[in-house]
């Protein structure tokens, strides 16, 4: 059985994030096992904005998805720290997620972590895809195809 750790912040959750855990899970074949970690608040506020949703209710909801067999929250300062502990055979890593596949192999190498990097492509399939779409869309109630378009 194959382990598959798909890591994000799940903020707003949409339809998105469950094709991306959906997703995340077939990398591992049939038997898979999805890890999913959740980033801290602390991590988004530093990487992305103010997180809608506090972690532990996102992580509360994860953990209530399909495809998820088991979800943490990740560590403030060291986000290989739970790789280190969980051990998956895959790392999955969204379309919309900013991660170099090759850099992020190499300091994977350098943590001493041996797992594959992949790629899930192509998993959105709704017109509000994305929590910066929900956001953009509740604070300007702009419904328009064109609002959307730069988040």
């Amino acid at each position: 059985m194959k382990i598959v750790m798909a890591t994000g912040t799940f903020d707003l959750l949409h339809p998105g994030h469950g094709l991306y855990l959906q997703k995340s899970k077939e990398l591992g074949g049939k038997d898979a096992k999805l890890i999913v970690v959740v980033a801290r608040d602390s991590t988004v506020r530093r990487k992305k904005r103010i997180p809608i949703v506090e972690e532990s209710q996102r992580l509360e909801m994860i953990k209530m998805l399909k495809p998820v067999d088991e979800a943490y929250l990740g560590h403030p300062t060291d986000i290989f720290k739970i790789v280190r502990e969980l051990k998956p055979d895959i790392i999955s890593i969204g379309s919309d997620q900013s991660y170099e596949i090759d850099q992020l192999k190499k300091d994977l190498k350098n943590q001493g972590i041996d797992c594959e990097v992949k790629r899930v492509s192509n998993y959105r399939r709704a017109k509000l895809d994305s929590t910066c779409k929900i956001i953009k869309k509740i604070r300007h109630s702009d419904f328009s195809e064109e609002s959307l378009k730069d988040c």
